[in-house]
C-alpha cells in the first residue's frame, strides 16, 4: 500500500494513483506515452498544439483504446480552432485540460460547466493568483530548472510562493526527476510534480534512440536558456544550432523563420486564413514583433527536426536541467514504481 502522504489532493481530483503528471511535450506525448504514464498510476497528457484536430482526435481514441484511466489535453488557447478541439475533448470525456499559457475566464467556465478540469502552467506567484481567480482547478508551478519555455524562478523559491499564495493544488515542475524530488516538492506543499524530460527519456518515449542517447550524455551545465529561438527563454541543450542562432541577427533569422513558418503551416493542414488569424491573434494577445511571431511559428518545425526526424545538426532539443542526473530510459511503469519507492524510502528516513 503507497505511503499515506503520496495519496494527495490531486490524487483524488484527477482519479490517479500517483501524484506525478507526464506533460504535454509537443512531438513527444502522444498517445503511446500518454497512455503508458496513465495505466502506471500517473496522469498523462496528449500534447495537442502540433497536431492537427483530426490527429488529436485519433490521439484521444488510441489513449481511450489503450487504457481506461484518466488522462489529460495540452492545448493552446490561442489555436483558431481551439472551440473545436474543446468541444471534442467535452464530447470524449478528456479529465483535465491543461495550457501552456492562461485559457480566458470564458474558456475555463465552459470546460468547468462540461465537467472538464483546467490546469494552467504559471511561472510567477502573480499569474498563479490570477488564474486561480478566473476558476482553475490547479495549476503547475514551473521553475527556472524546467524544459522549453521556462521563467527565471528557481523552483525552490516559486513553488512555496505560489502555494502559499492560491487554495488549489499546486503541482511543482523543473528539475522533478526522482522519487527524492517528489518528495521535496511535498515538503513545499505541492500536491505532487510534473516532469517532461524525464518522461521523454523512458522507453515509452517515441522520440528516436539516437536522440534520446544524446540527452543521456549531457551534463547540468550543458544547457542554455536562449530568446533566439522564438523571441522567449527557451531552456534548450546547447548546440551549434543554437550558437548559430545566438550569433545571428533578426534580419537573418528572420527569412529562415519564415519558410519554417509556412512548412509547418503545411504539415498541420492550417489554411493560410488561419495563419494570419492566429498570427493577429498571438500578436494582439502576446505583444510581440512580427520577427517574434514568425519565430514562434518556426519553432515547432526546429523541435520536429530533431523528436520526430532525428536530425539534432538542424532542430533543437528542449530540456531540463535534470537532464545531467538522469541516466537511463526505464519504461514508464518502471520509472513510476521506482520513484514511489524512493518517495516512501525518503519518507522512512525522515521518520514520516
Amino acid at each position: 500500500m503507497t505511503h499515506a502522504a503520496l495519496h494527495t489532493r490531486i490524487c483524488d481530483l484527477f482519479g490517479v494513483e500517483y501524484p506525478i503528471v507526464q506533460t504535454g511535450m509537443g512531438w513527444v506525448a502522444g498517445a503511446r506515452l500518454t497512455s503508458a504514464t496513465s495505466s502506471a498510476g500517473g496522469l498523462g497528457i496528449i500534447a495537442s498544439a502540433t497536431m492537427t484536430y483530426d490527429e488529436l482526435r485519433k490521439a484521444i481514441f488510441d489513449v481511450k483504446d489503450r487504457t481506461d484511466k484518466p488522462f489529460g489535453v495540452n492545448l493552446r488557447a490561442d489555436q483558431p480552432d481551439i472551440d473545436d478541439r474543446l468541444d471534442l475533448i467535452v464530447r470524449e470525456g478528456v479529465r483535465v485540460a491543461s495550457f501552456a499559457q492562461a485559457p480566458s475566464k470564458q474558456t475555463i467556465a465552459r470546460l468547468k460547466d462540461a465537467g472538464v478540469l483546467t490546469m494552467p502552467t504559471i511561472g510567477a506567484r502573480r499569474h498563479a493568483e490570477k488564474v486561480a481567480e478566473w476558476g482553475v482547478d490547479a495549476v503547475i508551478a514551473q521553475g527556472a530548472e524546467g524544459g522549453g519555455h521556462t521563467g527565471s524562478v528557481p523552483t525552490s523559491l516559486l513553488l512555496p510562493q505560489v502555494v502559499d499564495t492560491v487554495d488549489i493544488p499546486v503541482l511543482g515542475a523543473g528539475g522533478f526527476t526522482d522519487g527524492r524530488g517528489l518528495v521535496a516538492a511535498l515538503a513545499w506543499g505541492a500536491s505532487g510534480v510534473a516532469m517532461g524530460t524525464r518522461f521523454l527519456l523512458t522507453s515509452d518515449s517515441t522520440v528516436p534512440e539516437t536522440i534520446k542517447h544524446i540527452y543521456l550524455s549531457k551534463t547540468v551545465n550543458d544547457t542554455v536558456v536562449s530568446l533566439a529561438i522564438d523571441g522567449y527563454p527557451q531552456r534548450v541543450i546547447r548546440t551549434e544550432m543554437v550558437d548559430e542562432l545566438e550569433k545571428s541577427s533578426v534580419l537573418t533569422r528572420f527569412p529562415k523563420a519564415l519558410r519554417n513558418a509556412l512548412a509547418f503551416r503545411k504539415l498541420t493542414g492550417t489554411s493560410y486564413k488561419d495563419l494570419v488569424t492566429e498570427g493577429l491573434s498571438m500578436k494582439k494577445h502576446q505583444d510581440i514583433t512580427w520577427s517574434q511571431l514568425a519565430m514562434a511559428a518556426n519553432a515547432p518545425m526546429l523541435i520536429k527536426a530533431t523528436m520526430v526526424d532525428g536530425r539534432p545538426e538542424v532542430g533543437i532539443l528542449p530540456t531540463g536541467q535534470g537532464i545531467g542526473v538522469i541516466e537511463d530510459l526505464p519504461s514508464v511503469a518502471e520509472l513510476l514504481e521506482r520513484i514511489v519507492g524512493e518517495a516512501e524510502a525518503t519518507l522512512t528516513r525522515l521518520g514520516a
